[in-house]
C-alpha cells in the first residue's frame, strides 16, 4: 500500500500572531520518496530476508512532515532488533560498524556519515519509583503506546510489500497541523510512568512553537512532583534545548504555569512579582529577563551566553531595597548573581568548568555598559571595561543590548545610540592601545629584580599602579612609559633601584 499525505502545517520560529499573513507551508508527497536512500532499501531487504516487520519510526518521520533535517533514524523491529543490525551490517561490508547494547535490547549501525538505531518492538510498566521500565517482546502497536506524543508515534513500513505505508494509530498527523502537544494515550499514566515526559513535553512545544493540548497541561500540573524521581543531569539537558530554541521564553512560562519551575529552577521564580510602595512599583523581573532572553536569541545560538541572559538578574531578589527618596533598588545585584552562579550551576548538573566562569563574568559585568552609556563616555571607562572583558567584549555588549527592555522609547533609543558609541569607542581604544587581555609591560619580575625585592605587597601596588595609569590614559601602553611611572611611584613610596 502506497500513503499519499496532503498536508497543509504553518511551520515557523516565530509566535502565531507574526505569521497569519504568511502563505501555508504545502505538502503533497509520497512517503516513500523520503526513503530512497541507499541504507533504507537495504534494511527493507534484510528485513524481509529475516521475515521481520520493520518501521522507522519517532522524530525521524516527525520531521519528514515539518520539513526539518533529521540525521537520527530509529527502525523498530516486530522481533531481535540486534539480529537485524547484525545482519544489516553483513549486507552493508566493509565500512559498517555495528555496535550491540544487548542490556537494552539495542544496537547501533554506523555506514559513512549515517547512523540508525534498531530495537525490538517492546512494551513496557513501570514501578512508582523509577522511569526505569520492565520490558517485554511487543508488538508494533505496543511499541507506539509506549511513545511519549502523538506527533512521535508514527511510524512507516520498510517491509517491501507495504514500503512507504505510514502507520498512525493515534492521528500524529492531525496534531502536526493543528500544532498540538498530546499525549497517545492517559497523559497521567505517561507522565508518572516517565517524568522526563513533562519535561520533553514543554520542550517540544517550545521548540516547534506548538500548543500543549489541555488535556495534555492538566496532567502536568497534576504530576509534576514526580520530577524529583528524575536526575538533575536530564533536567538540565532539557533546559539547555529549551533555551536554544528560537523563543525560549515560551517554554519558560509554560514551566511555570504547570507549576514545574518552581521545582527545578526556584531561583528564576524569585524574580516574578511586583510591589509597590508609595505609588512606585519595580518591573517583574522575571518577564523582563525572558524578554532580554527572547531579544539575545534573536542575535546568536551561544548556549553560555543565553545562559548568561537567563541569569544576568539573578541577584535582584536578594538585594531589593526600598529607599524612600530613590525608590526600589537593586544595588550590586551583577555581583550577589555572580556570586550565586556556581551554587547554581553545581545543583543543576551544569558543567564546573570555564563556561561557568564565562556566565559569571558576563553577569559580573553586565552593569558596566550601561553604567557607561546612561553617563558621559570616557576613554577611561571604556578602557576598563575592555580589559575586564577581554575577549568576551563583544558578548558582553550583545548582553546589555538585549537588556534594554524600556518602554521609554526615547530612553531606549538614548542607551542604544549610546551602545554604539561605546562599540565605536572599545574599537578605536583597541587599535590604539591593545588592551584587550593585555599585560602590564613592566611584569613583577622586573620589578623585583630592579629593587633586589622578594615578593610583597610593594610590588602588587607598583603593578596596579602601572595598570592604573594604562587604563586611564595617563601613560601608553609601553615598556618605557611603564617603566618610567613605575619608577616615579617607588620614589613616592621610598624605594630605590638597585639593579636599573
Amino acid at each position: 500500500m502506497q500513503a499519499k499525505i496532503q498536508f497543509n502545517c504553518v511551520i515557523s520560529p516565530y509566535p502565531a500572531q507574526k505569521i497569519v499573513n504568511l502563505p501555508l507551508f504545502k505538502m503533497n508527497m509520497e512517503l516513500k520518496e523520503h526513503f530512497n536512500n541507499k541504507i533504507f532499501k537495504l534494511i527493507s531487504e534484510t528485513a524481509d530476508e529475516l521475515g521481520l516487520e520493520c518501521y522507522v519510526v519517532g522524530g525521524y518521520v516527525r520531521d519528514i512532515f515539518l520539513a526539518r533535517p533529521s540525521k537520527d533514524i530509529d527502525v523498530v523491529v516486530v522481533g531481535s532488533g540486534i539480529e537485524m543490525a547484525q545482519a544489516l551490517g553483513k549486507k552493508l561490508g566493509r565500512g559498517a560498524h555495528v555496535s550491540v547494547f544487548k542490556n537494552f535490547g539495542t544496537a547501533q549501525v554506523k555506514y559513512h556519515d549515517t547512523e540508525v538505531e534498531f530495537v525490538g518492538a517492546r512494551k513496557e510498566s513501570y514501578s512508582h519509583d523509577s522511569r526505569k521500565p520492565v520490558v517485554e517482546d511487543g508488538t508494533l502497536e505496543d511499541d507506539q503506546n509506549r511513545r511519549d506524543f502523538t506527533i512521535n508515534a508514527m511510524a512507516v513500513c520498510l517491509n517491501k510489500a507495504r514500503f512507504g505505508e505510514l502507520v498512525d494509530p493515534f492521528n500524529g498527523l492531525d496534531d502536526l497541523k493543528e500544532r498540538t502537544i498530546r499525549t497517545p494515550l492517559d497523559p497521567d499514566i505517561t507522565f508518572s510512568d516517565d517524568p522526563l515526559r513533562m519535561m520533553r513535553c514543554v520542550r517540544f512545544a517550545t521548540q516547534l512553537n506548538f500548543y500543549i493540548d489541555d488535556t495534555t497541561f492538566e496532567a502536568l500540573s497534576r504530576n509534576k512532583e514526580r520530577i524529583h524521581i528524575i536526575s538533575k543531569e536530564r533536567i538540565a539537558d532539557e533546559l539547555n534545548k529549551i533555551l536554544l530554541a528560537p523563543i525560549p521564553s515560551k517554554g519558560f512560562i509554560e514551566l511555570d504555569r504547570c507549576g514545574l519551575l518552581p521545582l527545578i529552577f526556584p531561583e528564576l521564580v524569585a524574580l516574578q512579582g511586583v510591589e509597590t510602595r508609595n505609588g512606585r512599583a519595580h518591573k517583574d523581573n522575571f518577564y523582563h529577563t525572558l524578554e532580554v532572553v527572547d531579544n539575545i536569541s534573536k542575535h546568536t545560538d551561544n548556549l553560555w551566553l543565553r545562559w548568561a541572559t537567563l541569569l544576568h538578574d539573578i541577584g535582584k531578589p536578594r538585594t531589593k531595597r526600598w529607599e524612600p527618596r530613590i525608590g526600589w533598588t537593586f544595588h550590586n545585584h551583577n555581583f550577589i548573581g555572580e556570586k550565586m552562579i556556581p551554587d547554581l550551576f553545581r545543583k543543576m548538573k551544569l558543567p564546573m568548568n570555564e563556561k561557568m566562569k564565562y556566565v559569571q563574568k558576563l553577569v559580573s559585568l553586565h552593569m558596566r555598559p550601561i553604567v557607561i552609556a546612561d553617563d558621559v563616555v570616557t576613554d577611561s571607562a571604556v578602557r576598563r571595561l575592555l580589559f575586564e572583558a577581554g575577549d568576551d567584549i563583544d558578548d558582553l555588549m550583545m548582553l546589555c543590548e538585549a537588556d534594554i527592555t524600556s518602554k521609554n522609547e526615547a530612553r531606549k533609543q538614548k542607551f542604544l545610540d549610546n551602545f554604539k558609541l561605546v562599540r565605536q569607542k572599545l574599537k578605536d581604544l583597541e587599535e590604539k592601545d591593545r588592551i584587550r587581555n593585555f599585560q602590564p609591560p613592566v611584569d613583577g619580575e622586573e620589578i623585583m629584580r630592579i629593587f633586589d625585592l622578594q615578593p610583597c605587597r610593594e610590588i602588587g601596588s607598583l603593578k596596579s599602579s602601572i595598570k592604573d595609569a594604562i587604563l586611564d590614559g595617563i601613560i601608553p601602553n609601553e615598556h618605557d612609559a611603564a617603566l618610567e611611572h613605575m619608577l616615579k611611584k617607588a620614589k613616592s613610596m621610598g624605594l630605590t633601584p638597585k639593579n636599573l
